[in-house]
């Protein structure tokens, strides 16, 4: 491996993507992995929204590389408190940008399918995103900011997540299990959501994969087959064996208008273009990592589901 891809500093690793970046990268990057919140030994405590803290701490490490995770993720947050968004989500971003000009070093920056209006039936790195809600707005000015600003870069966007089990994941998949867990015998999923998963470990290992490459620039990394909130709900519940206990309602988004209230695109499906046309594209059919995901971190709740 190139000497100089040796040191990585991430910054906003506590999250769900963060920890797969962790197991993915440790044993042949010598990794610094920050947050402000300590959930786990192996990371160290700095808020990236505080620019000279940031620097200072990124500066000291000297790292070959900075990655730039954390983000606030929940829509009805993000709508609720725009200022903390807009610090948290885009003005850390800058901060980023300008850490890694100084230092001359590549930057990775995570960005979302939700930048995305939803108008269209799927999306590649050609087509110009159409924000619609402050999340999406606050994730696509980062984005923005790093491809016009940062000397070198790859941002990846990513579908709808699911990764880190019960302890990290807030997302569908671990919304789901909490309800199966709970003893639901119905669950109502909506029929009026497109969109791609993206198990974060197969996210991290083809970042590791355009690193060793040498790649640049802007990747859609979401795992293969277009699909839907009710298919991955009807799929989840099929792989743990349980069609015959569990009912699942259609409803449409409306059903949960008062608990995401958010906007939110209809159609969030991405196709990895340019990975393809690399032939660096390593993330799997959405149906083998939710396979993969539920064995890795969900073996006690089959236990309880086998009760």
């Amino acid at each position: 491996m190139d000497k100089k891809e040796k040191k990585i500093y991430i910054a906003g690793c506590g999250g769900m993507l963060g920890e797969a970046f962790y197991k993915k990268f440790k044993s042949d990057y010598s990794i610094k992995c920050t947050d402000i919140d300590l959930n786990e030994e192996w990371l160290s405590y700095l808020d990236f929204r505080d620019y000279e803290a940031y620097k200072k701490d990124v500066m000291n490490y000297k790292p070959d590389w900075l990655f730039h995770l954390g983000a606030y993720t929940d829509l009805e947050y993000c709508e609720l408190h725009e200022e903390d968004t807009n610090e948290t989500n885009t003005e850390s971003v800058i901060y980023a940008v300008l850490i890694a000009n100084e230092l001359s070093i590549p930057l990775l920056y995570i960005s979302t399918a939700g930048i995305f209006d939803g108008k269209k039936d799927i999306y590649d790195e050609s087509d110009i995103p159409n924000p619609i809600g402050y999340y999406a707005k606050s994730k696509y000015l980062g984005e923005k900011y790093v491809i016009e600003n940062a000397k070198e870069y790859i941002v990846c966007r990513a579908g709808w997540m699911m990764g880190a089990g019960p302890k990290k994941d807030k997302k569908f998949i671990q919304k789901i299990m909490a309800q199966i867990k709970d003893g639901k015998k119905e669950l109502y999923i909506v029929d009026d959501k497109l969109g791609t998963p993206t198990y974060t470990q197969d996210f991290a290992a083809n970042v590791k994969l355009l690193i060793k490459k040498g790649e640049r620039g802007l990747f859609n990394m979401v795992c293969n087959g277009l699909t839907s909130r009710i298919e991955v709900g009807i799929e989840l519940i099929n792989q743990l064996g349980l069609q015959n206990r569990i009912k699942i309602k259609k409803v449409n988004s409306t059903y949960f208008t008062e608990e995401y209230f958010a906007e939110r695109p209809d159609n969030e499906r991405l196709i990895n273009k340019r990975l393809n046309e690399l032939h660096l594209n390593i993330m799997r059919n959405w149906k083998v990592a939710l396979k993969d995901y539920l064995q890795d971190y969900y073996s006690d709740y089959f236990k309880i589901i086998d009760e």
